[in-house]
This record gives structure tokens, C-alpha cells and sequence, in this order.
């Protein structure tokens, strides 16, 4: 028997079974596959599921031990109550490391075939509950290999693997009968297309002349990002993927399907882009920036505002969010060390960038399947996500700290002035050219002893001169200032930056026609010069408030506001401007009229200056139609031309109304003071409401997936007990026939001397109808001259003696009645047996004998 070199992990739960005998049932003999299935299984029953996959299906079907080799045509089938893994082709059992409602047994198969298997690995999801699979389809995706997911429609319970297409992890969807003609395609498309592409390998050196650049000139016109300068491996591997899935076998059949079908080039897009990722991926690494580094730049950086970290190509965000983590952890290790006094979450700025828009949308929703647990300590569990239903979130405080951003490290500037720099297993997808270029650029975005953190199986070559390892295995490094050679690394900061007439240029855009500004046109120029000079200061803005266009001298009432650039109307009012019209875009677009604000006060070179508002919504023309103009007006002061006389009275009528003023803010005062201290108490209940909703809410969630988890078990075993009862009921029908067929009477009775059982013959000696099954023997009546019947049959059952007689009936035959005990399988009597030979007319009666025999 052949070793199997490819496999296809089949994960199934509630439902799962029907799905399995379906698409077993259409499986040939011989597909040169391995097939490992994984079912949700109750832990603490036995199971007879490979029992009733092996009716269906013509492969071997084997229940999996330790150590088992994985063969080719076989079937294995997982035991209850043990995580099933393949590691070198071997099965490894080991206990359930969660409890049993958060185990993922079908992730931890599908993951280990990823990694054992690589691009040989097959994925198949059918019908069952809650998300498990997902987080494996993605990881056999990742390595190369096919995902399949059972059509949610034909599912009697769809929610795995409608969860896992939500996730945009599989390749093929197909009904359980359809799956395993997928399966034939994928196997015997492998060869064929690998050995097509084989030849388009060696020209990806040559753009010019490659096969494959019409490919890539496709894809850069539709996702505007150039992948030629990938390694051609990864090109290779990605694009017979897609290859694979749509069954075609010629690199030009897919370059026109390409051509008429943008929605693949999209598809070829993201699988080029997806990127293996998770939580502490490589401990070790995570423990070093624990125990060493982050320690080490909290130290020396104390003094220094906000630190700065950037993690390139962060998929869907799991290493920025354990970066986080670590430095909440490191940071606390340093307060206690007194090293450091402020908060982490506060003194540091994490980016994360990603080409992938669809990556970068998962890493801000911060919520990830129950699989994470596999690789987190329960602590960081608790402290740092919050369980929900199907995954968890990530609390807001570490949410916070990191800034995701679609960015292409190739083409657009990188972020600076850091004092960590991630980029691990990025590198690796690059050739070398690429590669000498991107490490200058990190050099030159971290700060002097920046820390540049690099993948496993990466390294910085040839630019020893601008990074010193602080653990070269562990792939840490420290950037250094190489004085010396300063005009060499700004030379290759130069290089790093793709010029730009090699980046993809917008279509140019036609000029529009410009007003005929002819200096003969006397009306026109004059128009210009009252509008500058002598039009009121005005500004144009849209119903959000942002500013479309200015007339005249503003600043005297808009000002830019402090920070990033705003061009805001209501951040750049002036104060006395800003409060009044907060809200008058909106009653403004409500109105048909101007709205007037005739003597709004404001600062002036120190001095109080009056101004006139005008709002009004524009209609016409077309062009301005949904817009808002604002119009200032200054108020000239009053001339010193009143009576002196009515001076003192206008001085008693300002003390009063200034009187009533401060009376009023008084009693506002109090009201507000009264009002903030009801909402504090207010918001305390609800906090302390919301605190025991969210603990009844965890509770609930955690016995919801109890009960799914049972309920799952419940189901799978409710099919293996119908499939005993129709066994049973098969048995049942076949001694039946039996008995019936051998026509010799027997009449079975249970404990009590009540009918159990007969055969039709039986029925001609005793009086017996089918409602008599149950009634006792003495109540029956029957042609036989034997009174003595029930007594022997009691002594029988009572002694375990055979008893055996010959009797004559009422119409003279003679039968030889012989009493037995009945005894079960397991060796205990449960009654006896009476059965009525007919003797033929010769045969001399011997009413009175009998035959003991000792029933050992």
C-alpha cells in the first residue's frame, strides 16, 4: 500500500453525518488520497461512526490510533474525547486542551495538514454549528492547498460553513454529492497545470519576454499595484491555485478569462496578498521583546513624548494587537521598576499598514474566531478581548492604540521617526532587488537605536552597516549610524523610492475652459475689482460645514484652529461667532430666506467689534445647489452724538440689566451643577447595570455553546441510534422469515410464562392471534392433550432442565414438544422455549417419556 503524499481533511458536526454518507457514497476507489475525517463526537461515548461510514463508501474505513500511517484510498475517522493531528504523515491523539464547548478538533486537523501537506492539503467543511473550520481553511489556503465548503442550502445545519465563506477562506462551494468529482479534478489537474507553469517560471526573470506579463499588466490595470517584482515562486503557486479552481490547464486560457472577467482578476488580487498570521506567532520572539527590548526602549526613551512603532504587511491584524499587548505588559513591568510614570496606552502610537483593503477592514473590526485561544493564555484572554458568541473582541483600550492604514510600502512613503519596526514574513515574497531596497528605508525610518524586527526566514544581507543583531536568531535588530558610509545609504534611500514615471498615472484630465479673461473687457474687469474690494467677506461651504470656497478678507472672523489642518467652518469660527451658529446649516437648508444674525460680538485686537451674519441656502445656480453662503457684515459704531444729560440714566439701566445677567447665570449655574450630579448618578446605575448585564451576558454565552456542543453530540448520536434501531429492525425481519420458513412450531415465552413470540405454525396447535402476544400460557387453549404444559414449562425455568414429551393432539397427530430455557448473548435465561415437531404415523407415542439434560 502506497504512502498517501496528499490529503484531504473533511471536518463535519451537527448534520454532519447525512452530508458524509452522501458524498462518501459518490467517492471512486481509487484516487490515490488520503481521507481523515473529524466529526464533533460526544467525549464520553463510543462511536460507531466509522460502522456507518463503511457501508457506504467501497474505501477501507479505520479508526484513528497513535501513531497511525496515513494511506493512500483509506478512510480515518477520529476518536471521541482526543484532538486529532497529523505530523509526518502519522495520526497524533493528544487530550483537549479547552473545555469541551470551546474545543476546535476540526481547526487543529485542518491546520496540521496545512502544515504537514503544504500546497498537497485538502480542506472540505460540511454541515454543522458555531465557526470551527475556519481558522484551518485559512491556513491550508495560506499553504497552497484547496478549500471546500458544503453548500449552505443542502446543509441541515449551514452556520460553519456559511461562516467560513463569510470569511472569504474557500475556494470551491458545492453540494456533498458534488464535492468528490472537485476532488478529481483537483487531483488529476495538479500535474498538468504544475508542469504548464513550469515553463513560465524562467521567463518571470525577463518581464519583456515573460508569459506571464500580460498577466501582470492585467492585474496592475485593474488593482493599480505592480507584482512584478514578486518572487516567482509565489507567482507560480497562486496563480495554478486559481488555475485549479476554475479547471484550466494552459497559463493563456486563464490570461483571457482574466481578460473577461474582472471579478477574477479581483480574486487573483487577494490570493495574492493573503498572509500568514496569528497571535504570539513564534513565542519566543514575543518573549524577547518582553524580557529585553520593549523593557530596554521604555528605559532609555523615558524622557522622550510618544514612542512609535510600525508593523508592515499586518494582515488582519493579529501581531499589531499582540504587540500592543506586550507593550501594556512591558510597560507595567516598568512602572513597578519605576523606570517609567506614564501610561503605555498614552505614550505609544502603533501603525499597522497592509495592501490589502479587506485585511486592513478585519484588523479594525478586532474581532477573531475561538481558535485564538489555542495560542493565548487564558489571562490575556480575559484581560485584554472580550468574549462574545462565535470569536472574540478586542477591548477598546488596545484597539486604541493602533492605527490601521491601506499603505504599499513599495510605492508610498513609509511612516517615520520610529522606535520599532515589524515586518516579519514580508520580505520573504520579494526577490532580492526588492529586498536591498526596503532595508535602507527601514533604516531610515526608525529613529538612532530603533529596533527592526525581521521573519524567521529572513535576514538583512548585505546591509550589515546599517543594523547590529541583538538576537540574531530570533531575527532582532538595532539600527546603527554609519557615519562613514552616509553617502551610501542615502543613495540607496534614493533607489528605495520608485520614480515616479514608473508608478500607474491617472488618465489626464481636459482642462477646463477658463473664463475669457481679455483685458478689453472693461465690464468684466471692474465687476473683479468691486468684488475684491468692496463686497463683504463671505464663504461658501457645504452642509457639513466644510469650507468650498472664500470671498474677501475672512481672518477678521474665521481662524485656523490649532493642530492638523481643518478647514471646518465651525472649528475655524471665532469665539462669539461659533456658539450662535452651531446649528444654522441645518435651519438654513430648512428655510427658503436668509437667516439674520444682526450684533454677534467679537474679539478684536482687544477691542469688542460687532458683525452682521447672513445664512443663506443656495438654490441657483445649479452648480452651487445643496451649498450654504455665509455673508459678514461689521456694525460701525455709534457716534459720540448722544446727550450727556441721558448719560447717567443709560448707566443706571446697564447696572440693572447687568444685575438680572448675573442673576440668571447664577440660577443656570445651579441648575447645571444639579443637572450633572443627577446624570453622574444616573450613569453609575447604568454602569453598574451594564456590569451585570455583561456578566449574565458571558454566562449565557457560555451555556449557549454548552448546550450547542451538547446538542451537536446529542445529534450525531441520535443518528448512530437510528441506524441501530433500522439494523435492529432488519434483524427483526429476518428471523421472522426464518422462523417462518423452517416450519417447525415454536412458541417463545418470557420470564412470566407470557407469549413473547410464535411462528406461524405454532399458531395451528395453540390457539394464538396476534393480540396474544403478552398473555399468559395458562389462558391459552390448544389441541394437545398435555394439562401438564404450563407446569413443565415453569419447572424448566426454574431448574434449567430440558424437558421433552411426546403428545397426541385432538385430531391424533402426534407431536414431540420440547421445552428449553431461552438464554441471551450474555448467558442470562430470560424464559423458554417450547417447539412441536410433528412425528410422522409410525412413529410409536411415548407419552410419558422424558429426557433431563443437564443444561452445563
Amino acid at each position: 500500500m502506497l504512502t498517501a503524499n496528499a490529503v484531504v481533511g473533511i471536518g463535519a458536526s451537527a448534520g454532519g453525518l447525512n452530508a458524509l454518507q452522501l458524498m462518501l457514497a459518490q467517492l471512486p476507489a481509487e484516487t490515490g488520497l488520503a481521507y481523515v475525517v473529524v466529526q464533533h463526537l460526544a467525549p464520553e461515548q463510543s462511536s460507531i461512526l466509522a460502522t456507518l461510514l463503511q457501508r457506504v463508501t467501497c474505501l477501507p474505513v479505520l479508526q484513528v490510533t497513535q501513531g497511525l500511517q496515513l494511506l493512500a484510498d483509506h478512510l480515518y475517522v477520529n476518536t471521541p474525547n482526543h484532538a486529532l493531528t497529523i505530523v509526518d504523515g502519522r495520526c497524533v491523539l493528544t487530550p483537549p486542551s479547552q473545555p469541551h464547548a470551546k474545543w476546535l478538533p476540526i481547526d487543529l486537523l485542518f491546520c496540521s495538514l496545512a502544515s504537514d501537506f503544504r500546497h498537497q492539503a485538502v480542506g472540505v467543511l460540511l454541515s454543522g454549528m458555531g465557526a470551527d473550520g475556519s481558522a484551518g481553511l485559512k491556513a491550508i489556503k495560506v499553504a497552497g492547498g484547496l478549500t471546500i465548503a458544503q453548500q449552505p442550502e443542502t446543509a441541515l445545519f449551514p452556520a460553519m460553513p456559511e461562516h467560513a465563506i463569510a470569511e472569504g477562506v474557500v475556494d470551491i462551494v458545492a453540494s456533498a454529492e458534488q464535492i468528490p468529482m472537485q476532488l478529481l479534478h483537483h487531483r488529476h489537474g495538479t500535474v498538468p497545470i504544475a508542469q504548464a507553469m513550469k515553463s513560465s517560471a524562467s521567463l518571470i526573470a525577463a518581464p519583456a519576454e515573460s508569459s506571464l506579463q500580460p498577466l501582470l499588466q492585467i492585474l496592475q490595470q485593474r488593482t493599480k499595484h505592480d507584482f512584478s517584482q514578486y518572487k516567482p515562486s509565489t507567482l507560480q503557486r497562486r496563480i495554478e491555485r486559481r488555475m485549479m479552481i476554475h479547471h484550466v490547464d494552459k497559463l493563456q486560457d486563464y490570461i483571457e478569462l482574466l481578460k473577461q472577467n474582472p471579478q477574477e482578476s479581483d480574486l487573483l488580487f487577494k490570493e495574492l496578498l493573503i498572509g500568514v498570521t496569528g497571535f504570539f506567532r513564534d513565542p519566543a520572539v514575543w518573549q524577547q521583546l518582553l524580557d529585553t527590548v520593549l523593557p530596554d526602549l521604555l528605559k532609555s526613551r523615558s524622557t522622550q513624548g510618544q514612542l512609535r512603532a510600525w508593523v508592515v504587511g499586518c494582515s488582519t491584524g493579529e501581531e499589531a494587537y499582540t504587540l500592543a499587548i506586550c507593550l501594556v505588559e512591558a510597560g507595567e513591568a516598568a512602572r513597578l521598576a519605576n523606570h517609567v510614570t506614564a501610561e503605555v496606552g498614552s505614550s505609544w502610537q502603533i501603525f499597522a499598514s497592509d495592501l490589502s483593503a479587506d485585511a486592513i477592514a478585519t484588523a479594525r473590526r478586532g474581532f477573531y474566531p475561538l481558535s485564538i485561544a489555542e495560542t493565548m493564555t487564558q489571562s490575556r484572554l480575559e484581560r485584554f478581548f472580550q468574549r462574545q458568541q462565535q470569536g472574540y473582541q478586542v477591548r477598546p483600550e488596545i484597539r486604541d492604540m493602533v492605527l490601521f492604514a491601506q499603505h504599499n510600502v513599495l510605492q508610498a512613503p513609509p511612516f517615520t521617526r520610529l522606535d520599532l519596526l515589524s515586518c516579519r514574513n514580508l520580505l520573504i515574497y520579494f526577490d532580492a532587488a526588492i529586498q536591498r531596497k526596503l532595508l535602507p528605508l527601514f533604516h531610515y525610518a526608525l529613529r538612532p537605536s530603533g529596533v527592526l524586527l525581521l521573519g524567521s526566514s529572513e535576514t538583512i544581507g548585505r546591509d550589515s552597516h546599517l543594523f547590529t543583531p541583538v538576537d540574531a536568531r530570533l531575527r532582532l535588530f538595532l539600527r546603527q549610524d554609519p557615519r562613514q558610509q552616509q553617502g551610501r545609504t542615502s543613495a540607496q534611500l534614493v533607489q528605495s523610492f520608485p520614480p515616479l514615471s514608473a508608478l500607474i498615472k491617472d488618465t489626464t484630465l481636459t482642462p477646463v475652459s477658463q473664463p475669457d479673461t481679455n483685458p478689453d473687457n472693461l465690464q468684466h474687469a471692474a465687476d473683479q475689482l468691486l468684488l475684491q474690494v468692496y463686497a463683504p467677506a463671505a464663504v461658501v461651504v457645504n452642509p457639513d460645514g466644510d469650507i468650498i470656497y472664500i470671498s474677501g478678507r475672512t481672518g477678521k472672523y474665521l481662524e485656523p484652529a490649532a493642530g492638523k489642518a481643518n478647514w471646518n467652518f465651525h472649528a475655524m469660527a471665532r469665539e462669539g461667532l461659533r456658539a450662535p451658529l452651531s446649528s444654522v446649516l441645518k435651519k438654513a437648508s430648512a428655510q427658503n430666506g436668509a437667516l439674520q444674525f444682526p450684533g454677534l460680538e467679537i474679539q478684536q485686537d482687544g477691542a469688542i467689534q460687532r458683525v452682521d451674519v447672513t445664512v443663506q441656502a443656495l438654490q441657483q445656480p445649479a452648480a452651487l445647489q445643496g451649498l450654504v453662503l455665509i455673508v459678514f457684515r461689521d456694525v460701525v459704531a455709534q457716534r459720540q452724538g448722544n446727550k450727556r444729560t441721558g448719560k447717567a440714566g443709560d448707566d443706571k439701566t446697564d447696572a440693572l440689566a447687568l444685575a438680572q445677567c448675573l442673576d440668571e447665570m447664577q440660577s443656570l449655574r445651579e441648575e447645571a451643577r444639579l443637572g450633572r450630579e443627577e446624570l453622574q448618578s444616573a450613569n453609575e446605575e447604568l454602569q453598574s447595570t451594564n456590569e451585570e448585564l455583561q456578566s449574565t451576558n458571558e454566562e449565557l454565552t457560555t451555556s449557549k455553546e454548552e448546550m450547542q456542543s451538547m446538542n451537536e453530540e446529542l445529534q450525531i448520536i441520535n443518528n448512530e441510534m437510528q441506524s441501530k434501531l433500522d439494523d435492529l429492525a432488519l434483524a427483526q425481519s429476518d428471523l421472522k422469515n426464518l422462523l417462518n420458513s423452517i416450519e417447525i412450531a415454536i412458541l417463545f415465552l418470557d420470564q412470566e410464562l407470557n407469549v413473547r413470540r410464535y411462528t406461524n405454525r405454532a399458531a395451528k396447535i395453540i390457539n394464538l392471534r396476534d393480540s396474544d402476544v403478552g398473555r399468559p400460557l395458562s389462558d391459552l387453549t390448544s389441541s394437545l392433550h398435555y394439562p401438564e404444559l404450563h407446569q413443565d414449562a415453569l419447572q424448566t425455568l426454574q431448574t434449567l432442565v430440558f424437558s421433552e414429551k411426546q403428545i397426541e393432539t385432538s385430531d391424533k397427530r402426534r407431536f414431540t414438544v420440547r421445552i428449553m430455557p431461552y438464554r441471551r448473548l450474555d448467558n442470562m435465561i430470560d424464559g423458554v422455549v417450547i417447539t412441536f415437531l410433528e412425528l410422522s404415523a409410525n412413529t410409536p407415542l411415548l407419552a410419558s417419556a422424558v429426557a433431563t439434560i443437564d443444561p452445563q
